[in-house]
């Protein structure tokens, strides 16, 4: 997509020929074998299908300029600030005529790899909503004539925010997919190289470090989070000589540099309740500080949800229990299922057993199905 949009200069037209591509590719690949290079083919074959359209449509006085895209390169020289096609067109995508859920949904949708389920899962809204807020940014790109071109060094920072947002809901979906394995690794590796390419490009943005910083500690628990049987493991419960020190150690020194320009944002504090994590025992006062300062600058549900989780650890799931009473997130799993710990420890069986009960109905992941299965079965 991100190739065939830079040549077709228009989203609809390329997200055809990249289907027709496909489709060609499940009647050949079977009986010809796979070729060395997939995506390769699949972006000659839809450039070509690109030619093929603009030779019907194409009027008399267009047609020297469609005999340039015949002979074009089919990997066009890189123009602009941002030298990854991927990562290029996640800023185009980001455009700010568009509002910031639509830029997000149509982004995912199109370049993250995530299905419309997954994206409405990382939004807590229906497949529905997030349909329509695709189509909707469709309809708007089209209707605005908003130009498909290289953003330009100062179009870089309006875009930022929901750039960064895009990467860390790859990750996420990788990190806990809704699909039949427990981890998307190729989301997760994905999500982390368009993190360092962010880095590179715009290495002076703390919250651009703190993403990655974010990432790289949180994958640097990959080997200890999931059994060979493809069990989850808690943090808790982890063996912590699996972990990658020199994730973690990379993970850390961003968070350093992050704390020295001391302009905190809602990935960079993100990034430091996972280094306190990183080191054995876990500090939880300092987590929860932490946690309070997020809530600050960006409060949410989810990151009260969180919190509450630490508060649990220092003034004990009581306290935690009250403080998730207000809470607007009964299509989410993990409230249930933490409330459900909550109860479990405070001996309140019988509410425990309908928590995790509610948890299970929400989520599909396998890994994280299996271990409430358990907490069910200890009851």
């Amino acid at each position: 997509m991100a190739v065939l949009v830079r040549l077709a200069g228009d989203i609809g037209t390329a997200e055809e020929a990249v289907q027709e591509a496909f489709a060609v590719a499940a009647e050949r690949w079977p009986g010809d074998g796979i070729p060395p290079s997939p995506a390769g083919w699949i972006i000659t074959t839809a450039r070509n299908r690109l030619i093929d359209r603009n030779r019907r449509e194409a009027t008399r006085d267009s047609r020297h300029a469609e005999a340039l895209l015949l002979h074009a390169p089919a990997e066009p020289p890189e123009e602009g600030p941002v030298p990854d096609d991927r990562l290029r067109l996640i800023f185009t995508c980001c455009h700010p005529a568009l509002a910031e859920s639509a830029r997000i949904a149509l982004t995912l949708r199109l370049l993250g790899g995530l299905t419309t389920g997954e994206i409405a899962r990382a939004f807590l809204v229906s497949e529905a909503t997030v349909a329509q807020r695709v189509v909707r940014a469709k309809t708007k790109i089209r209707d605005a004539g908003i130009p498909y071109r290289v953003p330009s060094d100062a179009d870089l920072p309006g875009r930022l925010t929901s750039v960064l947002a895009v990467v860390h809901l790859i990750f996420n979906e990788g990190y806990l997919t809704g699909s039949g394995e427990p981890v998307r690794d190729d989301l997760c590796a994905e999500a982390i190289r368009l993190g360092r390419l962010l880095a590179e490009l715009m290495p002076d943005e703390p919250e651009v470090l703190g993403l990655l910083a974010l990432m790289l500690l949180i994958h640097s628990r990959r080997a200890a989070r999931v059994t060979a049987e493809g069990s989850l493991v808690l943090l808790a419960d982890q063996d912590r000589a699996l972990w990658d020190r020199d994730l973690i150690a990379e993970g850390q020194d961003l968070v350093r540099r992050c704390l020295r320009r001391n302009r905190p944002g809602p990935f960079q504090i993100q990034a430091a309740i996972n280094a306190v994590h990183s080191d054995a025992p876990t500090d939880w006062r300092q987590v929860v500080r932490l946690y309070d300062q997020q809530m600050a600058l960006a409060p949410t549900p989810v990151v009260a949800l969180h919190r509450a989780v630490a508060v649990a650890e220092v003034d004990g799931p009581a306290v935690a229990l009250d403080l998730l009473d207000d809470l607007d997130l009964d299509g989410h799993h993990l409230f249930h299922a933490v409330r459900a710990d909550l109860l479990r420890r405070l001996s309140r069986d019988h509410e425990a057993v309908a928590a995790y009960e509610a948890a299970l109905a929400r989520t599909e992941n396998p890994a994280e199905r299996e271990i409430l299965r358990s907490r069910l079965t200890e009851r």
